[in-house]
């Protein structure tokens, strides 16, 4: 590799020093929540009792970001302590008739992607652990292998809403259950199915025949594919970064093709429920809508708009043709085709509550607002579009045309004198407007910011922690997802230059990879601060910032990015003949003649050099990969 030395800093800057004590305060409350959450075998301290099918990705979920947490730069104990975690996690689940061989039973792909998302970040965060290499081989298996039964290879479906180790699972539960008004909870999202004989509205589902009739259809509807079911794809695509199996890379080429395909049938917008026999809308008598977590209940929009993202990168990462995003980009244009301008408190969205938070008082001015769902009276339900689907879209293609889908996303967000609002729910995503101004050279003061508020989110949930004295036994199941004080989406931004992980189901890509060259670990090494920016297609441009005035670090830098992760030139801010520390008579250190310079290289990388207090700036200059070439390392 080449070998770039640092330049003296003169001052320390301040994104740098917050970025280190992040990292420090989220080792600090990461051990907190271990001490009083976890037991020996790194379960949750919970009775694991489940009266349903629910509830397997609530366990997960609670440490879904420590990985990347530890590939960004945390601490050593962090991988071990995750693979802890998951272990006794999976142990519990298991003992508890959740699981069968490490796998979730059955249930639908909105839940499992999120379930997943651990295990994505342990299989990129130790691609060499053979364990979760074989249980990434097995687990995608059970969707390419037919013999599991997940997949229908004739008809080219999964051939259940619910599915898993235990092949398609009849319905929605071993037994029908009725689906009563009393489900207070649901009413937001209205009814499940709309074409019930004799239900109508809501109340109708206070008489008991009624709400035995609902249970009764929705147990016969969830049969055949849906599209929720295209996350699964990120299961294969896990499977296929570890060992380049050319049989997973068909199988999500076909697979997402297949949907590719009904949504050009059905006038380019993707449709949302194909019947056992592989007819769409078979069992929505021939309506393109209606299926389980597709277009009509509950979400619509953020179901099967990340889905379809899910899908698409998963087959442009196998295939390199980024022609796959086109099914998620027309759910996309579909919806901002019917988009209103109005405020986020004027509209009756069924989940405006995450909107009025994440906007504050700015919810009360107007917006653009697309429809998310589409039912028997058409178009419904309206808020602001899902950030994180169009930003995927343009970080992963850089297409002019995914650009100004997400320019035009960002700009119809309400005006605000704040734009780094202090929110975080558990995707841990919503700043990505912010982020761009940044890239975009509209907002220099982003990282600072940003890692402000990061400090305060960890120290929120510290506290939360800290005067809990509530009993294992009684909490709600989200509990211990609400109170995670590990925070990545501004590490990830930062020091990945990436979007947040696209918590239903994405894999955790980013624009650059760090190795401590001295350590051979992953991650920054410790003192060592990284931003990035810029990213395009074929160049990132990034800084690392030494902070310790004792010691030097040495830090190899890749290029990352998926689609381009070929490394063809390095360029670098390089410094001649200056004198530092200089004589202890002057009152400043003499600084030498500064140039950029360009190196080509081959190399898969280039090792930083950081005496104590020195900075680099640096420039990846990259070009694609031959992603069927099974001899090259996987990105």
């Amino acid at each position: 590799m080449e070998i770039i030395t640092g330049i003296p800093l003169d001052a320390a800057p301040a994104w740098a020093v917050l970025q280190r004590r992040l990292f420090a305060d989220i080792e600090e409350g990461r051990r907190l929540f271990e001490r009083r959450y976890t037991g020996p075998d790194g379960g949750i301290l919970f009775p694991a009792e489940f009266t349903d099918r629910d509830g397997v990705d609530d366990v997960y979920e609670p440490f879904f970001n420590w990985p990347a947490f530890y590939l960004l730069g945390g601490g050593d104990e962090v991988l071990a302590a995750a693979k802890q975690h998951w272990e006794g996690v999976t142990a519990q689940l298991t003992a508890a008739g959740m699981l069968t061989g490490e796998y979730e039973n059955g249930y639908d792909w909105f839940h499992q992607g999120e379930s997943l998302l651990f295990f994505y970040g342990l299989c990129a965060a130790d691609p060499a652990d053979q364990a979760f290499a074989e249980r990434a081989r097995r687990f995608a298996e059970l969707y390419t292998d037919p013999a599991h039964g997940n997949y229908d290879p004739d008809r080219n479906i999964i051939r259940a809403p619910h599915n898993g180790a235990l092949g398609p699972r009849p319905g929605l539960n071993d037994v029908v259950q009725p689906y009563s008004a009393d489900l207070a909870e649901m009413e937001r999202y209205g009814l499940p199915l709309e074409h019930v004989p004799g239900i109508e509205r809501w109340d109708d589902l206070a008489r008991p025949s009624a709400a035995q009739a609902m249970g009764e259809a929705m147990q016969r509807a969830a049969a055949g594919d849906v599209v929720v079911n295209l996350a699964a794809t990120g299961l294969v695509a896990n499977r296929w970064l570890l060992d380049g199996d050319p049989a997973a890379a068909e199988w999500i080429e076909r697979y997402v093709g297949g949907w590719s395909e009904r949504a050009r049938a059905n006038g380019g917008l993707v449709p949302d429920s194909v019947a056992p026999d592989g007819s769409v809308g078979g069992l929505h008598d021939g309506r393109w809508f209606g299926g389980h977590y597709g277009w009509t209940w509950p979400h619509g929009l953020p179901s099967v708009g990340m889905a379809t993202v899910v899908g698409g990168l998963s087959a442009a990462l196998v295939t390199g043709d980024d022609g796959h995003l086109d099914t998620a980009r027309r759910v996309l244009d579909a919806v901002l085709d019917q988009a209103v301008v109005a405020p986020v408190t004027e509209t009756p969205y069924s989940l405006r509550g995450g909107w009025l938070a994440r906007l504050g008082a700015d919810a009360s001015r107007p917006a653009l607002l697309v429809p998310h769902r589409y039912g028997r009276q058409g178009w419904f339900d309206y808020a602001p579009m899902p950030p994180e689907l169009p930003t995927w879209l343009w970080w992963w293609s850089h297409d002019p045309a995914d650009r100004a889908r997400l320019d035009r996303v960002r700009e119809g967000l309400p005006a605000t004198a704040d734009p780094v609002k202090p929110f975080r729910d558990k995707a841990e995503a919503g700043h990505e407007a912010p982020w761009l101004d940044f890239l975009d050279g509209r907002l220099p003061d982003y990282p600072e910011r940003a890692l402000s508020m990061a400090l305060g989110q960890v120290a929120r949930r510290v506290a939360l922690i800290d005067q809990d004295d509530s009993d294992p036994a009684t909490v709600h199941l989200h509990f211990w997802q609400r109170v995670n004080p590990v925070v990545t989406e501004v590490l990830t931004q930062l020091v990945g230059g990436a979007p947040q992980v696209l918590y239903n189901g994405g894999l955790p890509f980013t624009a650059v990879a760090y190795e401590d060259a001295d350590r051979r670990r992953p991650g920054l090494p410790q003192d060592v601060a990284a931003l990035v920016t810029g990213i395009e297609r074929d160049r990132v441009a990034l800084q690392l910032v030494n902070i310790s005035p004792t010691r030097t670090r040495r830090v190899v830098v890749r290029p990352a990015h998926p689609a381009s992760p070929r490394l063809t030139a390095v360029g670098a801010i390089t410094e001649r003949d200056g004198d530092h520390p200089g004589a202890s008579t002057a009152y400043a250190a003499t600084r030498g003649t500064r140039q950029h310079e360009r190196i080509e290289t081959d190399a898969d990388g280039v090792v930083v050099v950081l005496p104590p207090f020195h900075r680099a700036e640096l420039e990846l200059f990259t070009t694609p990969s031959d992603p069927t070439d099974n001899t090259k390392e996987r990105p």
